[in-house]
């Protein structure tokens, strides 16, 4: 055979997998309103920056009349390219082709693209659109998943993985994401779960629709599997880039930093954000985004225990973590929602080199029966043991309360951060006036002619004393008492006089966080 005759064949076969799943398949999918699984990867790379790999890859089952329904890639695209620049690894599962569904040769595409993005310290992107496994290879299908699995493992800490949830994902398909950093959702077009409607309906008796189980606005808000809930695919794809933009490659890199000029970093607007009545709430973003650069800031878990804000941001071109108790929402307390939350993005920053930035105020732990018996010891603790697990640069600023246990555990000196400011508006105490007068002067005010009085009185003698920052300035556990105006400025110096710390952990083989 000439050497002609042998590219045509390979141009043939070429044109085939670009084809993919067939142009009918394609229309159908594009009804759905969902892109094919190339297209998708068109919009996440740098132009023509994508190379496949595995164009070629079949499966190898007979079984169920499989042999006559073999299709050149097997149900998912995977590769390499540039995205901003920069290498990242992906795969794609087209739904097109035997419904995306996962068995040994797919898993194989799949577990060969992991393994170089470890090798090679970049990002991991999967793109997940697909019924599931592929029941006619049976437990080869369930060793694939297993495959994927343990690779995610063991790339957690090592690249930044995400995962953008296109389609259906469910039953065992949904650990792979679960084990990522990031997880996205589209709306109306994707769905998350481990047992479907109909398996529900049967062992429960409840009627629920797939998008009522796990669809992205019930994960984005109920469970908070995942991190965002995109209008359409093409919003995914672009948080996809967004939140790249604001990580390392790899673990042992530091995150991109884009160049900023000093200029006049005052911020008079943050004066009068503080209400001179304690318990009136305000909005924590407010203080986010005067202080960080322009339009910077990204909001993680936005709909999911809003009572902790976290997300990125930049500050001076540096890529920062931002973790804030929000007084809009519960007064900003800590219950079990808000410790995970912020505890997984504490753990992301610090294993990513990523620098942590907290804006506290917070008047303590939720208290009642719901939360003792959903473990908000167990899952408070989480978020102290991120905290101080965590050596990357670490400041505070406390806005207004900080009370009890709590106090602790929002970054504070005691537990490793390594600079603490306060406004002049922050109160630093065991808790609020009115209980601890309540607690410490109660004979008074019960043998008090006029009882209301008296607890006022006390109540203002406590505030006077607690309802400051200065005792804690004067112990040390404050740096400074600033101006909100000077956040910023003192913010851009603090980090960057932080940024060549070193802080070792002893040596162990891991910690035992209290999962």
């Amino acid at each position: 055979m000439s050497m002609e005759e042998k590219l045509n064949i390979l141009q043939n076969k070429i044109d085939e997998a670009k084809k993919g799943g067939g142009e009918k398949r394609i229309e159908a999918q594009h009804k759905k309103g969902k892109l094919t699984a190339k297209e998708r990867l068109e919009l996440l790379f740098d132009k023509d920056s994508f190379q496949e790999m595995g164009m070629l890859v079949q499966h190898r089952s007979v079984n169920f009349g499989l042999d006559k329904q073999k299709f050149l890639g097997d149900g998912v695209v995977t590769g390499f390219g540039k995205i901003n620049g920069r290498l990242v690894y992906a795969f794609s599962q087209d739904f097109t082709v035997l419904g995306g569904s996962l068995a040994e040769a797919h898993a194989e595409k799949i577990c060969k693209v992991m393994d170089l993005a470890m090798k090679n310290g970049a990002p991991l992107l999967g793109l997940n659109d697909s019924g599931g496994a592929r029941i006619q290879e049976g437990v080869v299908s369930l060793g694939g998943y297993a495959d994927i699995f343990y690779r995610n493992t063991l790339a957690s800490g090592v690249i930044p993985q995400l995962s953008a949830i296109m389609g259906p994902c469910a039953g065992g398909a949904v650990y792979s994401p679960a084990l990522t950093d990031f997880i996205l959702m589209v709306e109306n077009t994707s769905y998350m779960f481990v047992t479907g409607p109909n398996v529900v309906k049967t062992v429960t008796n409840e009627d629920v629709t797939a998008e009522e189980l796990g669809g992205a606005d019930t994960h984005a808000s109920k469970s908070g599997v995942t991190h965002f809930a995109c209008e359409n695919e093409v919003d995914a794809i672009n948080h996809l880039k967004q939140l790249l933009a604001y990580m390392p490659s790899n673990c042992e890199e530091e995150a991109p930093r884009l160049p900023y000029t000093e200029g006049n970093e005052k911020r008079d607007k943050l004066n009068g954000i503080i209400p001179e009545n304690p318990n009136q709430p305000y909005d924590i973003r407010d203080v986010i985004s005067e202080t960080m650069d322009g339009d910077s800031f990204l909001e993680i878990h936005k709909d999911y225990a809003e009572n902790i804000v976290v997300g990125f941001a930049r500050l001076a071109g540096r890529s920062i973590g931002v973790v804030a108790n929000q007084p809009a929402v519960l007064a900003g307390v800590l219950d079990v929602n808000s410790s995970k939350k912020g505890a997984r993005f504490v753990r992301f920053c610090d294993a990513f080199n990523i620098p942590l930035l907290v804006f506290e105020d917070v008047p303590g732990f939720l208290p009642g029966t719901d939360q003792e018996w959903n473990a908000i010891i167990t899952n408070g603790a989480k978020l102290l043991y991120a905290f101080s697990e965590a050596t990357v640069p670490r400041v505070t600023v406390i806005t207004r309360k900080a009370y009890g246990g709590a106090y602790d555990v929002m970054n504070s000196k005691h537990i490793g951060a390594d600079m603490n400011f306060a406004w002049p508006s922050a109160e630093i105490a065991v808790m609020g006036a009115k209980g601890a007068a309540e607690i410490i002067f109660r004979k008074e005010i019960a043998e008090a002619s006029d009882p209301a009085t008296k607890l006022k009185e006390k109540e203002a003698e406590y505030a006077e004393l607690f309802a400051n920052p200065y005792n804690a300035a004067a112990r040390g556990y404050v740096d400074e008492v600033i101006r909100p105006d000077q956040t910023r400025e003192r913010l851009i110096r603090a980090f960057e006089m932080l940024e060549n710390k070193v802080d070792n952990l002893p040596k162990k083989k891991h910690g035992n966080i209290p999962l």
